[in-house]
Order: structure tokens, then sequence, then C-alpha cells
């Protein structure tokens, strides 16, 4: 296995959206795992910028080398961290989803889901959403190495909408998972940033934008909204990543 130690400067590019392959025995899983949340006990106390590998490895008291053997980069451990809260909360998410019929309940569902389980980490998060702007950052919610927990994130969004009562229009039903996920990427920005005692402006912002989007879909159906639809849907194609 080769390994690249210019891995802690500003501009890393890794290769893989996950740890590099090893036997699973007990032994490695363990020394993973000391490695991984030695990592993230590590972004939330320094911030990711300022943590490095050899942080990481000293927090964990494994050698140097041996923590580039079972991740690449520092970039690597925070894709793990992605992959983990997702579906961590994946269960519990369809199952709060499966007790609703209404849209909006349906939504809500998975957006509470996916702030209770960023909350512990919001400060983490919040330095991350740094490198959202740039597609080419292997860390942007944008990026090829992300394109895996983007879709998983877009498929419980078209769950929400497949179970619920609302009739999409056919030609909106590809591309609604993205611009809900778009939707969802907003609240989550908004929520970084809300000082709100408990983010009560993200609730608050949350309750009435789902109305105003389930009413926006009710509407979209209808036959005098087609010519629109057809606008919003090549907008989309224009920047759907």
């Amino acid at each position: 296995m080769t390994a690249s130690y210019n891995s802690e400067s500003n501009h890393v590019r890794i290769m893989t959206t996950a740890p590099t392959k090893i036997r699973p025995t007990p032994r490695a899983e363990d020394t993973r795992r000391k490695i991984y949340e030695a990592a993230l006990e590590l972004f939330r106390e320094k911030g990711f910028e300022q943590t490095t590998m050899r942080d990481i490895a000293a927090k964990a008291g494994v050698a140097l080398g041996a923590t580039y053997y079972y991740y690449s980069s520092k970039e690597a451990i925070v894709l793990s961290f992605y992959q983990e809260l997702q579906e961590s909360s994946h269960e519990e998410m369809v199952a709060a989803m499966n007790e609703h019929t209404k849209l909006k309940d349906r939504l809500r569902c998975v957006l509470e889901k996916r702030f209770a389980t960023l909350e512990p980490n919001r400060k983490f998060c919040d330095a991350l959403f740094r490198h959202a702007p740039d597609s080419s950052d292997p860390l942007s919610p944008f990026s090829a190495e992300t394109k895996p927990i983007r879709e998983r994130a877009m498929e419980h969004l078209r769950q929400a909408v497949e179970g619920s009562e609302v009739k999409v229009p056919a030609d909106l039903k590809p591309q609604l998972p993205y611009l809900l996920w778009m939707y969802q990427m907003g609240l989550i920005l908004f929520w970084l940033y809300d000082r709100s005692p408990g983010q009560q402006r993200t609730e608050k912002l949350m309750d009435k934008s789902l109305s105003l989007l389930v009413n926006l879909l009710r509407l979209s159906s209808l036959p005098l909204m087609k010519p629109l639809r057809k606008m919003v849907l090549e907008l989309v194609e224009t920047v759907a990543v």
C-alpha cells in the first residue's frame, strides 16, 4: 500500500471515499476505531484545519505510519464520519416516516433526524461547511467524493415523497429529490449559524418553509404549471451534480 505524507497540506486530494481496506480482524477494527474517535475528538476541540494526522496518531496512541494505513488523510476520516451519521440514523428515520402519510410530516421526520445527528458535532460541522462552495474539495457536499453520501440523503427524501399523499407530476419526480436535498442543505446552513436559543429560528423557518414547499408541489400538478415546471427542470439539469 502506498501512503502520501503530504496530506497535512491545505490542498490535499484524497482518492477514496472510505478507509483503506484491511483484514476485518477485531484488533484491526479496534485500532481503526481508536484513530477515528481520536480524530473526531480533536476536530471538536482544536478544529479540523488545526488538527494534523500526527496529532491524531498521538491522541490514539498509534504510530503515524499505522494511522495512514487505516486512513489516507484526515479528509478520509471526515468522509467516514459523514457515512456513519447517515447509516446510524437510517432505520429510525424510516420508522418515523412510516408513522405519517402527510408529506410535510414525513419531510419533517427526515430533517429533524438529520439535525439530531448533527447536533453533537455542530461546531465541527460549522467549520466543515466552509469547504462547501468548492466542488473540487473532497469535503464539499457537492464533490465527487461525497456523491454516495449525497445520493443516500436524496434517497431518504425520495422515500418521504413516495409514501405521502401528494401526487408529484411524472416529469418532476426524478429531479425532486435533488431539489429537496438543496432545500435541506439550505436549512442546515441556516441552522449552523442560528444563534437563537435552541435554534428556535431554524424551527420556525422549517415549519413555514415546509408548508410553502408542500403547497407549491400541489400546485405544480396543475396543467397551467407545466411550462413553469419545464423551466425549473431545465435549470436543475444545468446545475445538478
